[in-house]
């Protein structure tokens, strides 16, 4: 019966992991095969038994002044570049004391020099193209001076059986979200 059950959980984690590259895949098709400016990355935790990946785009500083006017303070940002930053959790998971259901969802942000905007949002799309009744939950972290950072990274910090922090990284700011399963 263990064999069974294990070979049940390999194949839901194999079906999810299917399913998650087909949604972020079909989110970033672009219609082009150029190499990107701003090249995708992912990043993935296994935080408890619970799968948490995030995908992204990541621009560069490239000699220029980032937060306050590249990324205008409040403005909803789509935090990365090209498509939308996708978050995708295997089980329902606590964001800064929201609860998230299982899914995927995009990330945008509205920075701002004291307090940074999260919103976990339920479109995925190409660019700017944000639609704010797709909000699921909007929360507020403080940002943190850091170490500089010529290229937009997300990873975590922290990590545990029940929570870890998602950092966002770029120049010299960095960005934490506190993540409990």
């Amino acid at each position: 019966m263990k064999t069974f059950t294990s070979s049940l959980s390999n194949f839901a984690l194999i079906l999810f992991i299917v399913i998650f590259s087909a949604q972020v895949t079909a989110a970033q098709e672009r219609g082009n095969e150029e190499p990107r400016v701003s090249p995708n990355a992912t990043v993935s935790q296994t935080v408890g038994t619970t799968d948490i990946t995030i995908t992204y785009g990541r621009p560069a500083v490239n000699d220029r002044k980032i937060f306050g006017e590249l990324v205008p303070y409040d403005e909803v940002w789509r935090t990365g570049a090209n498509e939308s930053t996708a978050l995708v959790v295997s089980d329902d998971v606590i964001i800064e004391g929201n609860e998230l259901e299982a899914g995927t969802y995009s990330i945008y942000t509205i920075p701002n020099e004291n307090e940074w905007t999260i919103i976990i949002n339920s479109k995925m799309s190409w660019g700017t193209q944000y639609d704010q009744s797709q909000d699921v939950m909007r929360f507020t972290v403080e940002p943190q001076e850091a170490n500089y950072m010529e290229r937009l990274l997300f990873y975590f910090e922290d990590v545990t059986q029940e929570s870890a922090t998602i950092v966002l990284h770029w120049d010299t700011v960095k960005v934490p979200i506190q993540i409990n399963i």
